[in-house]
């Protein structure tokens, strides 16, 4: 059976937690709560996807060669790599992103697997029909990659415990977060998705 739901975990690396690079304030609390999200879409044989910022050394992403961010999530290095805590599974698919120096790929959309196949490519083959999106941050990759599904037709529904922003101004979450559910995603909550029907 094809399945039609899909958890989306969108860059939970070091450099985006406390003591990282790129620190999203409190980035690290949501970990907990992605990890229960992982067991409720294990438990029901849902695919998992986790992507990551996978930069070049060089990237004009980075301040230094005319971009707006710190050195971050360089390939290879520890601050890459997905947070010790996070529970994903041997059957999560990792998806990476970033690897042009062109380009700033903020969305998991623009993101590929080992394999070099583009997420939507993989969401068409598995029939997934609905993504639940949670993770880092939301007024940046998160927003990114929610407002592509939502142009690429899938269902979203955005993860509201499950996601922690940057706000470089201090309503920049607030506003994404009001951006994405105009645009068509839905709000869930690890108590409301308890009441879905399916679960």
């Amino acid at each position: 059976m094809k399945a039609k739901k899909a958890l989306l975990i969108v860059d939970l690396q070091n450099d985006f937690c406390p003591g990282g690079a790129l620190a999203v304030p409190e980035g690290d609390k949501i970990v907990p709560i992605i990890n229960k999200y992982i067991k409720i879409f294990t438990k029901n044989k849902w695919p998992i996807f986790a992507s990551r910022d996978w930069h070049p050394r060089k990237t004009k992403h980075f301040k230094e060669f005319g971009g707006s961010w710190p050195v971050h999530c360089v390939q290879n290095t520890f601050g890459a790599a997905f947070h010790p805590k996070l529970k994903l599974t041997k059957d999560t698919i990792l998806l990476y992103k970033g690897m042009d120096p062109k380009k700033d790929s903020y969305s998991a959309f623009a993101a590929e697997d080992l394999s070099k196949r583009p997420l939507p490519k993989i969401l068409k083959r598995l029939g997934i029909k609905e993504l639940y999106i949670g993770g880092l941050a939301t007024d940046y990759c998160v927003k990114s990659t929610t407002l592509d599904a939502l142009k690429a037709r899938f269902k979203v529904k955005l993860l509201l415990d499950a996601i922690k922003g940057v706000n470089l101004k201090p309503d920049d979450s607030k506003k994404a977060i009001q951006q994405m559910l105009k645009k068509g995603a839905k709000k869930i909550t690890l108590k409301t998705l308890g009441r879905e029907k399916c679960l």
